[in-house]
């Protein structure tokens, strides 16, 4: 057996060529069919044709009509050996055998690249190469089918002559090879050269448009499929229902299924992925039923996608009877069948099952089902089975991908991402977008923002996930900052933001250093790219413009959203609480009732919160009665510290106490630092020590626990013990928190301290203060000196009231702002009581609306009142 190969000199002029004949030649075989060193390879492909032996004593033509028939039947290891005795019988080689030999060639599996480039050299010698377009074309689908995508693209340029099935062949190599781009721009080139397409291109081009999301290329090739009367072929409906499906255009795919006369298996499954691709899992189910009087049986592509939506709909009983029609159907070894099955099962809470089915299958494990079975142990919360699978998978030599890294990068352990990391490291995957996007987020949860950055910095060819990843990393951080200049960069290397880019750099926006006019620009960006209306960005805008102090803005983009999820009431729910607006955040409760949302403890923690700001005692605990009794959630320590300050702030101190006294686990900080600050407006003395001590036990280092029993201390008058508490401070070194507040104007933010003298307008600040002071007294205002909490005279402690950073914030916002203009401070603690009656009183005689944020709500004042009633 061999191939009679002699390379012919080529000119050098023609130099794509002559490397790929050069190639070919190393790999050719003597006449003599002794086999040359280097084509041990190709010389065991034919030896193990079957068809070889078999062909020995038949005349020419019969091995020539078998060639035919076999390469037309896809057997391409039989063709060969038809070919090789057509060639030892001395058949002179025609373009119809050589097209036959390359097409059988590409049909084996896998491609056999030597055999390949054995009959491109033989091409070459009888000058088929480039006369012939057929045997031309053939290379090139043998080429691409073998994996040499550019080879096939050299020997496409060479040839003079080219026909829409040599076109067709790149294409689809291109496609097939994910190079969908070079697949678009060959498309237009083609088209420009004036060659019209046949099916088989636009299902190639269909191809490449559903992966690169090209939707209006999707169209135009959709319009052409009508003008060259592809529209009822099947297959290319079928791609066009995949493009559709894969653009997020669900409609238009089902309208092209609608539309088809003939459908086959394929065309049911294309829309059942689509379907379950777009969140439509229980039309894709409906489908399913539907297809089943036009499907006699069902593939394992169909059962794969079935199963895949029973998972998502968690249908474990459906899933079970499917599990049990495959092993009917004889599909139990197929892979891909399984894996789903294994997926379902790990889905619906069947950990032990899935495991099993994995257990049992050892012949068809894959990395796939590897990382299908660490996927359902996170999901189930059996992190240490994932772990201990993903080390006996690199103990079987199954290595990991991607989606493996991906997956392990899920778990919330803080010390598997820097080991995760290494491994990524080892096998050279930290430049893959999805495993840097996985190990960058990992590290955003743990706080490493400088970590996630330098991964982020090493990503190749950043998608907008990576992008948004990063701007969610430092969105978590509250660094509008930074999370500002990663869009900018992002917008400047044309990357287009999705809503999930928008949202989290909303998120930022909502930081306690960020200006409500940065998360305005943004609110115009989202406008831009028509993302207005997604869920995730209405939700984050509600969140940012309550955040900031925006009620109103906030309240008009919740009643225009025309789809709201869970963290849409959550947000205005919150919004409304944090800002004193109790009947409000009731109302939004009750609406959410009516309309059936599936509440959670976020949910009744901002209801309980809304009740707590308004004094409304009895209504919160309905609601956390409600909670428990009616559904079945359980309070954590943030539902108890709200309801202490419940009872405590209506001076309820014996019912706080049997509340914490009843508490299914030990009382925190956050419950006894609630507590602390109730008997410190009620002068509890004895009440606020014993909470004190109990904080000091949990938080030895804490200086606001010091800070309030000393103002406990010295509001009662207690100045010994108030000094006492100042030098237990001193001694272990405890740091008190220094108030400060801060004023945005024209995108610049200012800071003060009490006694601030740091500001470039200082000067005009105290002397705006003193005639603010002057005037407020004769409106009335007498300066309540029990909220200075020092031994010292009157005077001086008027003196300290009129310097406190938020009066220097509110001065200085009066001098810098034309009248009329509202005002926003931020102040990092507690505002004080004399501060409260200022404001209020500023509000009416500079007619201006100000709203202060201290470190539990917002204050709104306006015409001499304020939005808490006064109490807070």
């Amino acid at each position: 057996m061999a191939l009679r190969t002699a390379l012919p000199a080529l000119p050098r002029a023609f130099a794509a060529r002559q490397r790929l004949s050069t190639r070919a030649s190393s790999a050719h075989l003597e006449e003599d069919g002794d086999a040359r060193p280097d084509t041990r390879s190709a010389r065991g492909a034919f030896d193990g044709m079957p068809g070889r032996d078999s062909t020995a004593g038949t005349d020419p033509g019969s091995s020539r009509a078998a060639l035919v028939d076999c390469a037309r039947r896809g057997m391409g290891r039989e063709a060969l050996g038809h070919f090789s005795a057509a060639r030892r019988h001395g058949e002179r080689v025609d373009g119809a055998m050589l097209s036959c030999a390359l097409k059988a060639c590409g049909a084996m599996p896998g491609g056999c690249r030597a055999v390949g480039e054995q009959l491109h050299c033989l091409c070459v010698k009888c000058g088929l190469d480039r006369a012939d377009v057929g045997v031309g074309t053939a290379l090139v689908d043998a080429y691409t089918k073998c994996g040499g995508v550019e080879d096939g693209r050299l020997v496409f340029e060479e040839m003079p002559q080219r026909n829409v099935g040599t076109w067709t062949s790149l294409l689809a190599g291109y496609a097939q090879g994910g190079a969908h781009l070079e697949a678009m721009s060959l498309f237009f080139r083609m088209r420009a050269e004036g060659i019209w397409p046949n099916p088989f291109t636009f299902t190639s081009a269909l191809s490449a448009a559903a992966s690169q999301g090209a939707l209006d290329l999707g169209w135009r090739l959709h319009a052409q499929t009508v003008k060259f009367g592809c529209r009822s072929t099947v297959f290319v409906c079928n791609s066009l229902m995949n493009m559709y499906s894969k653009c997020g255009l669900v409609e238009e795919a089902k309208a092209v299924f609608c539309g088809m006369e003939n459908r086959d298996m394929v065309s049911w499954n294309t829309l059942m992925a689509g379907l379950l691709l777009n969140g439509c899992e229980v039309e894709a189910l409906q489908l399913f039923h539907d297809s089943r009087s036009s499907m006699a049986k069902l593939s394992q592509s169909t059962y794969s996608t079935v199963i895949k939506l029973c998972a998502n709909l968690k249908q474990l009983a459906l899933a079970r009877q499917l599990h049990s029609c495959v092993l009917k159907q004889g599909f139990s070894s197929d892979g891909n069948v399984m894996t789903a099955i294994m997926d379902a099962y790990s889905k619906c809470g069947e950990l032990d099952d899935a495991f099993n089915i994995f257990l049992l299958m050892p012949g068809s494990q894959s990395i796939v089902s590897w990382t299908a079975m660490i996927g359902g142990c996170i999901q189930n919360g059996d992190i240490p089975l994932a772990a201990s699978l993903f080390s006996r998978m690199r103990e079987d030599n199954v290595k990991p991908n991607e989606f493996t890294y991906s997956t392990m990068l899920t778990t919330s352990l803080p010390i598997l991402p820097p080991q995760i990391h290494a491994q990524i490291i080892k096998t050279n995957y930290q430049h893959a977008p999805s495993v840097g996007t996985a190990l960058l987020s990992s590290y955003s949860k743990l706080g490493s923002t400088e970590e996630a950055l330098s991964i982020f910095k090493t990503i190749d060819q950043k998608d907008v996930v990576a992008w948004s990843a990063m701007l969610s990393c430092y969105s978590q951080a509250g660094d509008c900052d930074g999370a500002t200049n990663v869009f900018i960069k992002m917008s400047m290397q044309g990357m287009k933001p999705n809503e999930f880019t928008i949202s989290s750099v909303i998120d930022a926006c909502a930081g306690p250093t960020a200006g409500v006019d940065q998360g305005r620009q943004f609110h115009a960006v989202s406008i831009k790219y028509r993302y207005q209306d997604a869920v995730c960005v209405g939700s984050a805008l509600v969140s940012m413009y309550a955040r900031k102090g925006s009620i109103d803005s906030a309240r008009s983009v919740f009643e225009r959203q025309t789809e709201r999820d869970l963290v849409s009431w959550n947000s205005m729910l919150s919004g409304y609480a944090q800002h004193g607006y109790s009947k409000e955040a009731i109302d939004t409760f009750q609406q959410m009732e009516a309309a059936g949302v599936e509440m959670d403890g976020v949910t009744f923690l901002a209801v309980i919160i809304g009740c707590t700001h308004a004094g409304l005692v009895q209504e919160g605990q309905r609601y956390f009665d409600s909670m428990v009794r009616d559904h079945n959630i359980s309070p954590t320590m943030e539902h108890y510290a709200c309801m202490v300050d419940l009872y405590s702030r209506a001076g309820k101190l014996d019912e706080t106490m049997n509340l914490i006294g009843g508490m299914p686990f030990s009382a925190g900080a956050m419950v006894w630092r609630t507590l602390l600050g109730a008997c410190r407006v009620h002068k509890n003395v004895e009440l606020g020590k014993l909470a004190a001590e109990k904080l000091l036990l949990l938080e030895p280092l804490d200086s606001a626990t010091y800070v309030l029993l000393s103002n406990i201390y010295a509001a009662a008058g207690k100045w010994k013990e108030r000094d006492e508490v100042r030098k237990l401070m001193d001694s272990k070194k405890v740091k008190k928190e220094a108030g400060s507040s801060w004023i945005q104007i024209k995108n610049k933010v200012h800071s003060f301290i009490a006694s601030d003298k740091s500001h470039p307008l200082s000067d005009q600040i105290y002397a705006k203060l003193e005639a603010m002071t002057a005037r407020l007294k004769r409106n009335g205002y007498c300066p309540n000196t029990s909220f200075v909490l020092h031994d010292m005279a009157e005077e001086q402690k008027e003196a300290m009231l009129v310097t406190h950073s938020e009066r220097l914030a509110l001065a200085f916002g009066l001098i810098a702002t034309p009248p009329g203009t509202p005002l926003q401070i931020v102040k990092n603690l507690r505002v004080c009581g004399d501060c409260h009656a200022v404001m209020k009183m500023v509000s009416a005689v500079e007619d201006r609306e100000i709203i202060m944020r201290d470190c539990s709500r917002f204050h709104h004042f306006k015409s001499g009142a304020c939005s808490c009633g006064d109490f807070w």
